[in-house]
């Protein structure tokens, strides 16, 4: 059965004006054809309208789609550090609701990134309960995969939580033991997600098997209270010389979280290639200075944070209850080789899966979990999504250096029965649909 990527980023290429960047190629050459868009909070609520404009342009995959905390929290309070009045709380469930009503497969939040992180727990439940009642999954990226503020063990806890108290399926996003103050937890936090299955509980995850997480020079080295109300209000605390001590402070010390200025490389802009430590040498400045001026001055940039360890890595690959997800960004090379790289490292080098759970773990698991009706298996009745590869060759190309190396040894790739490759070729079909979930009479929908 082709593939399920239940994590990625690739919004802004299924809506793109050019049809060869919506034939999604990067995804297909791995084997791919459906993604998810929307995690980490960042979900638009207009679903109809979204999945709508993709099958009316075209797009290559299949695409099913969250609803965020994070776009739901921007628009009715902005980026501001503070609660929500009942008014803005009343307005937030309402657009959650309505996004289930219109098709979204669950819930996402990114309570790691500003402003979801300005968020209590409570909070999160109670927009949770609105697409609990409407059979969604909740999606978390973490408030903590590391040490930066409740700390892991903790934020995984809150997950849990939320699940418990809102009623509804927990799916944690790239889950990870990020950081030299957690390297070695993944077994703490396996055996808190176990206990909870044990209760009955559905939870699951995704995973990547890159050793370096992607995010921006701000998302991993900026404190949160500096990023109160959005990217103006950071770069104006940046330069003020009253917070220069604190700043620095609390940059060094997220700094050592993430390994040292040697585990941190750019890979977006005029930097792209370098690493901190470089950047920093090269501008003859301490790391954390090099640090602020690619945020305040230069307009932030991409970066690849070398951050976890084989074992924890693997610890969570043999997880039965874990699914393959690229998570891919820009700049990274998981978003052109997670799936062959998974395939090479836990299945044909590291014996840790074998074929069959590798193939489970990447289509039927992520159907079952989010409940996409004919997707995932090859079956009389099913939607003929197939994907063949050679397993000798099926190999990711992409490297940290060269992040958009297209993938080998995908043969045939049928969308929708439509070939998307053909003997190892893509053809540009456009035969992705919409996937929304149906909707239940029952169903409370906002006028």
């Amino acid at each position: 059965p082709g593939f399920i990527d239940p994590h990625t980023h690739a919004g802004s290429d299924l809506a793109a004006d050019d049809p060869a960047i919506r034939a999604n190629i990067n995804y297909l050459t791995q084997g791919v054809t459906t993604v998810f868009i929307g995690n980490d909070g960042d979900g638009q609520p207009d679903i109809a309208v979204r999945s709508s404009q993709a099958e009316r342009q075209g797009v290559g995959v299949n695409v099913a789609a969250f609803v965020g905390f994070g776009a739901v929290r921007r628009a009715v309070v902005g980026q501001a550090d503070r609660a929500p009045t009942s008014t803005e709380l009343a307005r937030m469930k309402t657009l959650v609701a309505g996004a289930m009503c219109e098709g979204a497969v669950g819930f996402s939040t990114g309570l790691y990134y500003a402003p979801q992180s300005f968020s209590t727990t409570e909070e999160v439940i109670a927009l949770a309960r609105e697409a609990a009642t409407r059979g969604g999954v909740y999606d978390s990226h973490l408030r903590d995969e590391g040490s930066d503020n409740i700390g892991l063990l903790a934020a995984v806890e809150e997950a849990l939580r939320v699940g418990r108290e809102a009623g509804m399926p927990v799916h944690f996003a790239h889950i990870k033991a990020l950081g030299v103050d957690v390297h070695g937890k993944a077994a703490e936090v396996i055996a808190l997600i176990e206990a909870e299955r044990a209760k009955g509980r559905s939870v699951t995850a995704d995973h990547y098997p890159w050793s370096a997480s992607g995010t921006r020079v701000s998302n991993a080295l900026m404190p949160r209270w500096a990023m109160d109300g959005g990217e103006a209000a950071l770069k104006a605390r940046l330069a003020d010389p009253a917070l220069r001590d604190r700043l620095v402070a609390d940059i060094a010390d997220n700094l050592r979280r993430r390994g040292g200025p040697t585990s941190l490389l750019l890979t977006s802009g005029p930097f792209a290639g370098q690493r901190l430590g470089e950047l920093a040498a090269a501008w003859k400045v301490d790391p954390v200075e090099a640090a602020i001026r690619v945020v305040r001055d230069e307009g932030d940039a991409r970066v690849a944070s070398f951050n976890m360890t084989d074992a924890d890595i693997a610890a969570f690959a043999i997880q039965p209850w874990v699914m393959t997800g690229s998570d891919g960004s820009p700049g990274h090379p998981r978003k052109y080789g997670t799936f062959p790289l998974a395939w090479t490292r836990f299945v044909t080098e590291g014996r840790l899966l074998t074929p069959e759970q590798y193939v489970r773990r990447s289509a039927g698991l992520v159907a079952d979990t989010f409940g996409l009706e004919g997707r995932g298996y090859l079956a009389a009745g099913k939607f003929a999504d197939v994907v063949v590869f050679d397993p000798a060759t099926f190999a990711a190309r992409a490297d940290y250096e060269h992040p958009t190396r297209l993938s080998t040894g995908v043969r045939w790739a049928l969308v929708n029965g439509r070939p998307a490759i053909e003997d190892g070729r893509p053809t540009l079909a456009l035969a992705g649909k919409g996937l929304r979930r149906p909707v239940h009479p029952e169903w409370k929908c906002p006028a």
